[in-house]
């Protein structure tokens, strides 16, 4: 897969109900009517990995959209979205006062605050300056900013941190583009440009799908990112402050971090740039087989293949030590009870690999929601049923819910706890070990899914 292909995971034409694509040309409002007395919600916000998104099967996703969701639930409101191309168009919407928020991962800052209204916190940043890896020497002061190219999104924190920065540097130059952070990163990691500045939860998932991006150094401490409404709205700011403080605005905060950052792990350099050439030159021999799968079980394609990676790095001869073979690493006796003859052929294997996870998925409760049952049938996939279904009862034990991989990911490892799995009817597992296996197939997944958008 090339790079320029990977630009489908975060740039799409949004096409669902309620949402409005903007060109930044719309009159300004005088009279936008409140959502208490609409049930309408209005939000600005930018197509983006860490805003909005639509996923492969054209269901909208985001951090953003995750969270305005819940808010606009929890107040019985509508919510219409009008998509924006850039940080720019989204300020300029408050500007005009078309929309009662602004949810585009904006900074917290003082300039901000003489025009808007705060909304409210829910993820804390550093911003950072980020080059390409063979870029050398990378910047390691803010003196040493006046050697480099720095390229940054028009009319965002970037430019005030920089200027700032020039400030007291005279020498340090930049140039804003009107392009996403995102764009700008891509251009980056294909060396049309030398460095910009980014904040860091956007850099740890663009890291994962251009592995030559490279953080030369933090140019801030932790800053808020939230939402922000034109003064006009201040009310609906008010309300929304609020509740990102309240109960119910902690739990639908800690539900996005669940969903999608906290399994993103430390960047492996090696480990990323192996999945993207093995993206390019193995996985298009197997697409079909995967695609064939989901056709079958109802397993995502991309699921499958995030999984197969894990086990086997896309191998069909791959073996373990243990005697489990093939690119789903099946076990002998797994494999005869599936009716899998040849543990090493690519398409026995995979469909075979499908149908158990779809047996391990099957099995549990309908009443645990998604994605949390696809986790932990991913769980029982590694560590076996026997052993997740102890888990899940330790859970209840232990006033955890057994339905959440959240809670599950905090109780798995005890059933390696000499105070805990003498107790339990299967006894001792590797319990840390399935919690890591998710964790990376979600990584790995995240990564793959573009290939299967198409």
């Amino acid at each position: 897969m090339q790079i320029k292909d990977m630009r489908s995971l975060f740039f799409g034409v949004f096409t669902a109900s309620l949402i409005t694509a903007c060109s930044g040309e719309s009159d300004v409002v005088e009279n936008l009517v409140v959502p208490a007395e609409s049930g309408i919600l209005k939000v600005a916000t930018r197509n983006g990995s860490t805003t909005y998104y639509l996923d492969r099967h054209e269901n909208p996703a985001g951090p953003e959209f995750a969270l305005i969701t819940d808010y606009a639930s929890d107040r019985g409101w509508v919510v219409e979205w009008t998509m924006f191309d850039s940080t720019s168009e989204v300020i300029n919407a408050l500007n005009k006062n078309s929309v009662h928020l602004a949810a585009a991962g904006l900074t917290h800052s003082k300039l901000r605050d003489e025009k808007y209204t705060w909304g409210g916190a829910h993820t804390e940043v550093t911003e950072q300056l980020v080059c390409h890896r063979d870029h050398r020497p990378l910047p390691g002061s803010f003196e040493d900013l006046s050697e480099v190219e720095i390229v940054l999104t028009d009319d965002s924190s970037y430019v005030d941190t920089v200027s700032t920065i020039q400030a007291e540097y005279p020498a340090v130059q930049f140039r804003q583009n009107s392009q996403t952070t995102e764009l700008i990163l891509t251009a980056v990691a294909e060396k049309d440009i030398q460095c910009t500045v980014a904040d860091a939860n956007i850099v740890k998932i663009m890291r994962r799908h251009f592995p030559n991006l490279e953080v030369a150094m933090d140019l801030t401490d932790g800053r808020n990112l939230g939402w922000y409404a034109s003064n006009k709205s201040k009310s609906v700011a008010e309300d929304a402050h609020e509740w990102m403080n309240s109960a119910d605005g902690d739990t639908a905060i800690g539900r996005m971090e669940n969903r999608y950052y906290s399994y993103i792990s430390e960047f492996d350099f090696v480990d990323m740039r192996a999945l993207n050439r093995s993206i390019d030159k193995q996985l298009p021999r197997f697409m079909d087989e995967f695609e064939m799968a989901e056709e079958k079980t109802g397993m995502p394609a991309d699921l499958l293949a995030a999984l197969a990676y894990q086990e086997s790095h896309w191998d069909p001869k791959a073996v373990s030590p243990t005697g489990v073979r093939g690119i789903m690493m099946l076990t002998k006796a797994t494999a005869e009870e599936l009716g899998v003859e040849n543990r090493t052929d690519a398409e026995q294997a995979i469909d075979g690999g499908a149908r158990y996870l779809a047996d391990r998925h099957s099995r549990l409760p309908e009443s645990i929601p998604e994605p949390d049952r696809t986790y932990l049938a991913l769980a029982s996939y590694n560590i076996g049923r026997g052993h997740l279904l102890d888990a899940r009862e330790l859970a209840r034990e232990l006033g955890k819910n057994p339905d959440s991989w959240s809670d599950m990911r905090e109780v798995l490892p005890l059933k390696a706890d000499k105070r805990y799995y003498p107790s339990t009817r299967y006894g001792y597992a590797r319990g840390y070990e399935p919690v890591h296996y998710v964790q990376r197939i979600r990584n790995y997944r995240d990564v793959i899914k573009p290939v299967f958008a198409d």
